[in-house]
């Protein structure tokens, strides 16, 4: 059994991990075995700068944290090696980072994620990887808006140099006259 002391770590490690999956809007599960110790310092450096926190944690532990958030149907992702990528703010960049890993590595897979506490599958987070970043939806979303006012405009001022080009032509021809 367990000493007290170890059993208080694992607490700590629980609240603190529920704490983060809490405020997180997705979190993605991966199987890590087989990464060198330089790939994993260039993955842990993309999702760092990408605003993610990336961490290996036992499976019991990561199973309490969820079960402490409320957030179940993972159990089957709890075998082997896991580690797990948390995001607050952007959808995309953990999903993309870790699947272009796993596309790279043999070994390193994808096992499940969550989106805003519900659980889903290898296939959905792939699908949310091959999503447009936050700032290019925002800008196509902009363009969709602005596209019909400025079709509209365009309208109006050919229908206004129109006016122009004829009323020039009438100028001209009752100055010949």
């Amino acid at each position: 059994m367990p000493s007290e002391k170890v059993l208080e770590k694992k607490k700590v490690q629980v609240a603190e991990l529920s704490a983060q999956l809490k405020e997180a809007n997705v979190g993605v599960l991966v199987s890590y075995s087989g990464i060198t110790v330089e790939r994993d310092t260039k993955l842990r450096k993309q999702l760092r700068e990408a605003g993610c926190t990336y961490k290996v944690v036992k499976n019991s532990v990561l199973s309490r944290a969820f079960k402490e958030v409320g957030i179940d149907g993972l159990d089957d992702s709890f075998k082997g090696t896991t580690a797990i990528a948390i995001a607050k703010d952007d959808y995309v960049s953990a999903p993309k980072i870790l699947t272009e890993c796993a596309k790279d590595l043999e070994t390193f897979s994808v096992k499940a994620g969550f989106i805003d506490g519900s659980v889903v599958d290898e296939a959905s987070i792939v699908a949310l990887a091959k999503l447009p970043s936050k700032e290019v939806l925002v800008a196509q979303a902009l363009y969709g808006l602005n596209a019909p006012i400025q079709g509209f405009a365009n309208v109006l001022n050919g229908t206004i140099r129109g006016l122009a080009i004829a009323l020039n032509a009438i100028a001209e021809q009752k100055e010949s006259a």
